[in-house]
């Protein structure tokens, strides 16, 4: 049976975003001064973020306008489609009813555009020159230099070195697009040289490629930093993805008992499950909201909630978020776009409250599930993408081990058509099972003399 697609016109393209803050029963606590550990204002991120950003990274509005300019853009791409995976559903057997958001349609190929767009455009009515970032397997930095691109603003690129050398195509992406890339850690920052004089061989991390970023931009006042993930404001843009998905899943007649979405930092889950949870929260309903996380890095199965820095050096505020530490370089897997050590604090904030869930899958059980994904589909996904898969497939056979029908919706971000070296060394037998040890975990935490949260 082929798949049901379903579409929208480009005038059901929200005009607002949804600001889950506005819903949330428990606020998430504030940030803190890396140097005092006091609560900080809006103002603390000036040199860091234009105005509008910060106001949207502190408002409790619950809908948020999105300027004109901004939809036209999205119009390049949005709205995206959502499937019915009817191939899927007969190759698992499963009286589970399962739909996929598909956001691989963006021209950089993922999600990422949806903030990449707003946050370039804020920049660029600020009088900003110039915007350097950070990216693991290469979606964030595409998708800004698109951006940047558009807008006619410079934009600079701290690429994880795991990422840079085994996907060098995302890397010329964003040098088509007018972008300068570096592997990170780099010779060039004052961080990049600590942790290069520290291991001479590191394969990066986002919290390195973070603080390298961050570092440039506070030392000239026409540049600014943009963020892929994690922060409220870059979660707030992606709610166009879970706005668009409520109004199809109208459309098929249907509505879903459980949303799963791969989790790195927060932006790919919180932009599908958020328009949702606005049902738990303001109708009963009981949706479920699955983040799935790699088994090497699980912050969210693992880590523990307390105070930690954003990035590997220290100079972000501190957030309260599930983290392995910041500190915790993670295994060398091929989702490099999911290597961070903590979570974003709405997400985190929710998990804690026990509104959302997580699990963790391992490297080939998510290669696996991709791989069956898009026999099934014909779509290859993204190795993020294999996570919220991965997640899938177990639920849909809990349906049908248990005689019941769920509907599922994930959140398929981005296709892999750049990451065929990752499928390359899967059906090579090249890719491992790394398991993270208890005492690996423990002793990253150790490291950490950031403030504690009373449980």
């Amino acid at each position: 049976m082929a798949n049901k697609k379903i579409t929208l016109q480009e005038n059901e393209i929200p005009t607002h975003w949804y600001n889950i803050l506005a819903d949330m029963p428990n606020k998430p606590l504030p940030p803190l001064h890396p140097g005092t550990k006091e609560p900080i204002g809006p103002e603390a991120l000036a040199p860091l973020f234009p105005m509008e950003l910060i106001k949207q990274e502190v408002s409790t509005e619950k809908w948020i306008a999105i300027p004109d300019e901004v939809r036209e853009l999205y119009k390049i791409w949005r709205p995206t489609p959502l499937y019915r995976a009817y191939n899927l559903e007969k190759v698992l057997g499963t009286p589970a009813k399962i739909y996929y958001k598909y956001e691989g349609v963006s021209p950089a190929g993922s999600h990422k555009p949806n903030t990449a767009i707003p946050q370039a455009y804020y920049n660029k009515m600020q009088g900003v020159k110039r915007i350097v970032t950070e990216t693991g397997a290469g979606q964030w930095g595409s998708a800004l230099s698109f951006a940047c691109n558009l807008l006619d603003m410079k934009c600079e690129v701290f690429m994880v070195k795991v990422s840079y050398d085994g996907k060098p195509y995302r890397k010329m992406m964003m040098n088509t697009w007018g972008a300068k890339v570096y592997s990170s850690p780099t010779t060039q920052t004052e961080a990049g040289r600590k942790i290069l004089a520290e291991d001479p061989n590191s394969p990066g991390s986002l919290g390195i490629a973070i603080s390298e970023a961050i570092e440039i931009a506070a030392q000239d006042e026409n540049t600014k930093y943009a963020l892929g993930s994690v922060l409220n404001h870059v979660l707030l843009h992606q709610t166009v993805v879970g706005q668009e998905a409520v109004l199809q899943m109208e459309k098929a007649g249907d509505f879903p008992d459980i949303i799963i979405a791969p989790f790195g930092g927060g932006s790919n889950f919180a932009g599908l499950t958020f328009p949702f949870l606005r049902f738990n929260f303001e109708k009963g309903k009981k949706i479920r909201c699955i983040a799935s996380e790699p088994a090497s890095c699980p912050k969210l199965t693992r880590g523990v909630f307390r105070y930690d820095f954003g990035d590997s050096v220290g100079m972000t505020p501190l957030l309260p978020m599930f983290t392995l530490g910041h500190n915790f370089v993670p295994q060398a897997i091929h989702a490099g776009g999911l290597r961070y050590h903590g979570a974003g604090v709405i997400v985190s904030q929710l998990l804690k409250d026990k509104l959302i869930e997580a699990r963790a899958h391992h490297q080939l059980e998510t290669f696996d599930a991709a791989v069956l994904f898009a026999k099934a589909e014909g779509i290859i996904p993204a190795p993020e993408a294999g996570h919220g898969i991965a997640t899938v497939i177990q639920e849909a056979k809990r349906c049908k081990e248990e005689g019941i029908s769920k509907t599922i919706l994930f959140n398929l971000c981005g296709h892999g058509h750049f990451d065929m070296q990752a499928y390359d060394d899967y059906f090579a037998g090249k890719l491992t099972r790394h398991d993270l040890s208890d005492a690996d975990i423990q002793a990253s935490l150790a490291k950490l003399t950031t403030p504690t949260i009373p449980q």
